[in-house]
């Protein structure tokens, strides 16, 4: 039989086909390869110093809270598409401190709060905390702060999850200003040399030099740090609406004045140091006068004494001493 020519309408059906094929190809490697990415992005795991909060991320999902995974743990798989925000697990510390390079903010980062009597004073310190890891703490901590930005020192915003910037941002924008708030109530109880004994020294008061003795400083400072750590936890609780943190510590470290305030205390101490000198002077002199009065009393009583004193006190080598003499002594010949 003779062969059979292709007529056009097959050609036709023969390109639509191909274009079917190359069609369902292209629409198998959109599907597919977000898959794979979703599966292998799927598995997550914490190290030893963090706690992750996994909410579900998905297209078809809704943004909850899906799980927790607690610290150093295996790999786990938390769902495609999830998203997890990673905490710090670990002890944790906020510095206040006015060297610079070591404290929460860059640069010097010190608290100044007026003491009762109106001056102001610096405070140095750290916080010591460390988050709640309560699976259902987590979840409502990561509801209310997690899903929000927070602004830091230097000006960029952050989530809380977002590394150090971000946990140092929340720290700086919520817990800050509760520290500075506990701090003021406590030192305005105080007056300045309460805390700083040399303040007495720049300050109108009948007794400057007793401002110098001992007032019991560091007890004043041992109780302003006792009622922050018990206030701080309370006040901490209230801002942030539950316990989200735990084994809160202040560390008051140092109180410091005003640099023109201590400039004024450094020359009073000066001052002081000069006329301590000047009174030691005053003493010395008096002492040696005491001292020849005493001797010259002694002589008049025993006119050998003062004889005797006198040839004490000639040079080596003379050979004739005549008391009376208008000579009075003779010199060794050479």
């Amino acid at each position: 039989m003779p062969s059979r020519t292709p007529t056009h309408t097959d050609a036709g059906g023969s390109r639509s086909f191909r274009r079917l094929a190359i069609l369902a190809v292209i629409a198998l490697i959109v599907v597919a390869v977000p898959a794979v990415l979703g599966a292998f992005n799927g598995f997550e795991r914490t190290n030893g110093g963090e706690v992750a909060v996994v909410r579900d991320g998905g297209p078809l999902d809704d943004n909850r809270v899906r799980q927790i995974i607690d610290p150093g743990s295996s790999v786990t798989w938390i769902g495609w598409w999830s998203q997890i925000h990673r905490y710090p697990a670990q002890q944790r510390f906020y510095t206040i401190t006015s060297d610079s390079g070591r404290g929460e903010r860059s640069g010097v980062d010190v608290v100044t709060v007026p003491s009762s009597d109106g001056v102001n004073m610096g405070i140095e310190g750290t916080l010591y905390f460390a988050l709640n890891l309560d699976h259902g703490t987590l979840k409502s901590f990561d509801d209310k702060f997690g899903t929000r930005k927070f602004r830091s020192a230097g000006g960029g915003t952050y989530y809380p999850w977002d590394g150090d910037e971000g946990w140092s941002a929340f720290l700086d924008q919520i817990i800050r200003p509760v520290i500075d708030n506990d701090l003021r109530t406590q030192i305005n109880s105080f007056r300045c040399a309460e805390l700083v004994s040399s303040c007495a020294l720049v300050q109108n008061t009948s007794n400057q030099q007793g401002g110098l003795q001992q007032q019991g400083n560091n007890a004043n400072i041992a109780k302003i740090q006792n009622a922050v750590n018990t206030s701080l936890a309370e006040d901490l609780k209230s801002t942030l609406g539950a316990d989200f943190l735990t084994g809160i510590h202040f560390n008051l470290s140092r109180v410091t004045l005003p640099a023109e305030v201590q400039a004024a205390v450094d020359q009073a101490q000066a001052a002081f140091a000069k006329v301590t000198e000047a009174q030691a002077k005053v003493a010395q002199a008096r002492a040696e006068a005491d001292a020849n009065k005493a001797r010259q009393d002694g002589y008049n009583k025993c006119p050998t004494c003062a004889d005797i004193e006198k040839l004490k006190a000639l040079p080596q080598g003379i050979t004739v001493y005549a008391p009376g003499n208008t000579g009075g002594v003779a010199l060794p010949t050479k």
